[in-house]
């Protein structure tokens, strides 16, 4: 017991100076007088919080809508007191909220035939056998690493909480939504949200959320500075600027990993052809401030404004 309360201990310092870290490079966008709305992941918080219920025996299993809200508030928080921090360092004036943001999805959905995102902890066969009778869970191998509990990635329709989040940018707040992709809901045919279990793509939520707020710029912060075609190989070429064809093109060639690059450059291209003058840059964190300058990134770009 004493090794787990050092564990959580540890994993919370870790997600507040990755928070803290977030928030530098964020803020200088405000600095920059930028209108600014974050869209997080949540892969290793809804994680660690699945699986305490996964490993749990003689308590209710807690549905996974409500861990994804969860996390949502978990890593809201971090992000808000550490902007708030950070302006408040820089003489800021300036309000932040994180909302809990529901995400309506399609029930009809093909994700829904074949779950292929994998949730929380590894098991055994046998272990997840067991999981699958108690607590009906699908579960799958997992690259020979063990067997792990999959959900399907349903692809994101609409913001429940669309007026709400454009009033709060309207008046001048930064908004923290659709934290991990936002909890997918479905609408019954009595208007009634009722949450599933399943994951939406946080690129993809970005976008639609860009699409909401009327944004002229989408911009996703992944872990290096620039769309690579040839990851890891001899003939790795770092691109600076994409048109949607070119980038349409090199997702056919399968150019982009499944579940890493390739729903970044998906959202991007929803994102640009979704409004004239739109773009998107993909670069990292640390490059952030540059990438509005063009100096960094890949650069996606559609048609051109009028």
């Amino acid at each position: 017991m004493r090794f787990k309360k050092i564990q959580r201990i540890y994993q919370r310092k870790l997600s507040l100076k990755l928070t803290k870290k977030t928030a530098a490079s964020i803020v200088d966008f405000i600095e920059e007088g930028h209108e600014v709305v974050i869209v997080h992941g949540n892969g290793p918080q809804v994680g660690q919080i699945v699986s305490v219920y996964e490993k749990a025996t003689g308590i209710p299993n807690m549905p996974f809508p409500e861990c994804g809200a969860m996390s949502q508030g978990y890593i809201g928080y971090h992000l808000q007191q550490s902007i708030g921090e950070e302006m408040r360092k820089r003489g800021i004036d300036k309000g932040i909220t994180a909302m809990i943001t529901q995400v309506l999805i399609d029930e009809e959905d093909p994700a829904f035939c074949n779950p292929t995102k994998p949730v929380g902890s590894f098991f055994s066969k046998e272990e997840a056998m067991e999981l699958e009778r108690r607590k009906g869970y699908i579960m799958k191998e997992d690259a020979g690493r063990g067997w792990r509990r999959v959900v399907p990635s349903p692809e994101p329709i609409d913001i429940i909480e669309s007026k709400t989040l454009k009033a709060l940018v309207e008046s001048n707040f930064i908004v923290i939504t659709a934290g991990g992709g936002g909890i997918p809901v479905i609408r019954k045919d009595n208007g009634k949200l009722e949450g599933i279990p399943a994951v939406i793509d946080k690129d993809l939520a970005a976008e639609l959320v860009g699409e909401v707020v009327d944004a002229d710029m989408l911009i996703i912060l992944t872990a290096v500075e620039k769309v690579c075609i040839d990851f890891h190989k001899p003939t790795e070429k770092g691109l600076e600027r994409l048109t949607v064809e070119e980038a349409e093109q090199y997702m056919e060639e399968g150019q982009f990993a499944p579940g890493s690059m390739l729903p970044k450059i998906k959202a991007a291209i929803k994102f640009v052809k979704s409004k004239k003058g739109r773009r998107a840059i993909i670069t990292s964190l640390d490059k952030a401030r540059e990438c509005v300058k063009e100096r960094v990134g890949t650069r996606i770009e559609g048609l051109p404004t009028e």
